[in-house]
């Protein structure tokens, strides 16, 4: 079998060089562009238009001193702005206190009385309500007596009837202070008294 042909060698192909561009830099672009805004001083003094000559100009007249006393200065002026708002501060001033209802001083206002209590209502009293002390007198203060009378040595032949004298108010405060009795007065018969002596007295 015959053997194919080899097939062509590619031909040798010409080798391409990379090609150089050259760019114009940024700040060469700007330098041009000063160029142009900016002549050199050769160029400038060619364009430059002639000076006017002194002939042309002209020479104003001078302006008229003006008398300090006819017009006012700024000095003046300032003075002026300053004093008016106090000025017009003092005068409102005065206007108020001219007006009527101003004169008296401010004073607040005196509180209402409280209204007394009615005679008949009584106090609350600290010992508790029913509290017996001297001077009172009553079937109570009769009971309290034959109830002491009861505790041996508190109420040494006291009389089992009468008023809440003085000998009674010292058995009462003798009673409190052997039996360690705190929550009433001394010598007053308040609930605190009460409780302990009718729990060791028994019913009435």
């Amino acid at each position: 079998m015959p053997t194919p042909p080899d097939p062509e060698r590619p031909r040798p192909a010409r080798v391409v060089e990379p090609v150089r561009v050259l760019r114009a830099r940024p700040t060469d672009a700007l330098a041009e562009l000063m160029r142009e805004l900016m002549p050199e001083p050769g160029e400038g003094a060619r364009n430059k238009p002639p000076a006017e000559s002194e002939e042309d100009t002209e020479e104003l007249p001078p302006v008229p001193a003006e008398d300090p006393a006819a017009a006012p200065g700024p000095r003046r002026r300032r003075w002026a702005v300053a004093v008016a708002p106090a000025a017009a501060v003092l005068v409102g001033f005065g206007c108020a206190l001219l007006l009527p209802g101003r004169q008296e001083p401010t004073a607040h206002p005196a509180p209402s009385p409280v209204p007394a209590a009615p005679s008949n209502t009584a106090k609350a009293d600290p010992d508790g309500p029913g509290t017996l002390r001297q001077g009172d007198s009553g079937p109570e203060v009769t009971e309290l007596r034959r109830r002491l009378l009861r505790i041996p040595d508190v109420f040494h032949d006291g009389p089992a009837t009468g008023p809440y004298d003085a000998r009674l108010a010292a058995a009462v405060a003798r009673f409190q202070l052997w039996y360690g009795i705190r929550g009433d007065e001394t010598g007053v018969y308040g609930d605190d008294t009460r409780r302990d002596l009718e729990s060791r007295t028994g019913p009435g």
